[in-house]
């Protein structure tokens, strides 16, 4: 569902690559290493530059781990990743006890962890490291072995400038975590937006690729509709006389011809509102009904409830949003056990209708896909006795396009055990609904649709030719 993955494309887009972190502390490591060498081989200041190397093999021991443990692309929880950052400023302040406290000017690469928090990790996240980097900061203003220096010389820094490198330390701290979290927001938010208007384009791609298959459908199929019906009328007449068996299989071989013309004139003329006249004014309670009596012949009790206040909706005629509202219904009623509830709300401002059946429910493994093209929904149908190959996983893309397409948004769940089931929710802003019928095609199109349909007329004969 689109919903469901534009609400994952931030927090995919957030989440650390481990191999991001390796690298950065390889590169801290080596500057660390380099710098302490230098200190105590090229200038020759004394310092405890043993238990420094022991910070720095610990940070690299634990590198040389997260390289065996994981792959390259493997990403991190947040926790996780808040985790190692904070192992990055204890690692950092260590050092810097050993070597003068804030008063060593590497105590700068305090900001890069809180930096990489910022542009990272969760808000929450990055305010709990930041108040650990100022602990620390803190502790080092007054707690440190002194800088190293030249022998015979002793280096003191009064507390008067400590404190104000640590309140550089924490001004610079809090300006770069909200400078970078400002803007990383704001790229996040424009890659989110992208990633779901392709989307969005993708779906209508499909949908207007299937506009022209129906049109090409209801031309090439209107040639053996006709002769179907044609040789069905006369197998009737034949019937009537010589096997009076056949007589109910032969209607309903002429009821399904009709059928199927039904549907090819429906498949052309679903962006096209019924607009007009008065007379095209439909209200929600005709409009349910329209889509539900089609299907109550197949066994399956439909109930059909409406709840709202006196002012029921009322809207044109809108062939998409009819079609959308019936196949969502009739794989209601294909995957149902005895009983399908539809229920109609309605207020000033929403208009509601749920769907919900007692059959199987949705499967857990694709329940988050279901609306892209090509995903089928369920295990059985009713009207396909499970043939192989009876579903190409379009319906319920067709229908929740068909619908958003008229201000519509479309959501699919299981209902809450113990029952079972699927529930489909269609929530329109009633402005949206009332207006819908509004919306036509291109000139072009609607020429392919009136052309289409006198194709269909000319060659499938009329319903009492049947």
């Amino acid at each position: 569902m689109t919903n469901t993955a534009d609400a994952d494309f931030g927090h995919q887009a957030r989440q650390l690559r481990v191999d991001t972190l390796i690298i950065l502390r390889w590169l801290a490591i080596a500057g660390q290493t380099f710098a302490t060498l230098v200190t105590f081989f090229y200038f020759q200041f004394d310092f405890p530059i043993g238990l420094s190397f022991i910070a720095i093999a610990t940070s690299a021991c634990l590198n040389a781990a997260l390289r065996l443990a994981t792959t390259r692309t493997f990403r991190l929880d947040d926790g996780e990743a808040a985790l190692l950052l904070a192992y990055d400023i204890l690692q950092l302040s260590a050092l810097l006890y050993l070597t003068g406290g804030v008063a060593n000017p590497f105590a700068m690469l305090f900001l890069a962890p809180v930096m990489i928090s910022a542009v990272s990790l969760p808000r929450k996240l990055t305010i709990l490291l930041g108040v650990l980097m100022i602990a620390a900061a803190t502790i080092l203003t007054v707690e440190f072995q002194p800088l190293p220096w030249y022998e015979g010389v002793e280096l003191h820094f009064p507390l008067l400038y400590r404190t104000g490198v640590w309140t550089a330390l924490v001004l610079s701290a809090a300006f770069i975590g909200l400078y970078a979290a400002r803007v990383s927001d704001e790229a996040r938010q424009l890659s989110t937006a992208l990633a779901a208007t392709e989307l969005v384009l993708e779906r209508e791609q499909h949908l207007s690729q299937l506009d022209g298959l129906a049109a090409a459908a209801a031309h090439e199929l209107g040639t053996p509709l006709a002769t179907i019906a044609v040789v069905t009328k006369e197998l009737q007449k034949s019937a009537l006389a010589s096997a009076p068996a056949l007589a109910d299989d032969l209607a309903l071989l002429a009821q399904e011809a009709r059928r199927c013309r039904e549907i090819l004139r429906k498949l052309v003329s679903l962006g096209q509102a019924d607009t007009g006249s008065l007379l095209d004014m439909q209200t929600l309670e005709t409009l349910l009904e329209e889509v539900v009596d089609p299907h109550r012949a197949f066994g399956v009790d439909i109930e059909l409830t409406r709840r709202g206040p006196p002012e029921e909706p009322s809207f044109s005629r809108n062939p998409g949003i009819v079609y959308g509202l019936g196949n969502l219904v009739e794989n209601a009623v294909d995957f149902a056990s005895s009983r399908v509830r539809i229920e109609a709300l309605w207020s000033k401002e929403l208009v509601v209708i749920v769907i919900e059946d007692d059959g199987p429910g949705f499967s857990q493994a694709i329940l988050n896909r279901l609306g892209d093209p090509y995903v089928s929904g369920r295990p059985t149908d009713r009207r396909t006795k499970n043939e192989p190959g009876s579903g190409l996983g379009l319906g319920l893309f067709i229908a929740k396009t068909l619908l958003e397409r008229s201000g519509a948004t479309v959501t699919t769940a299981n209902v809450q055990a113990p029952s079972t089931g699927a529930k489909v929710t269609i929530t329109w802003p009633r402005a949206a609904l009332e207006r819908s019928s509004g919306n036509s095609d291109s000139g072009r199109e609607r020429e392919l649709e009136r052309g289409s349909k006198r194709d269909l007329d000319q060659q499938t004969p009329s319903s009492d030719a049947v």
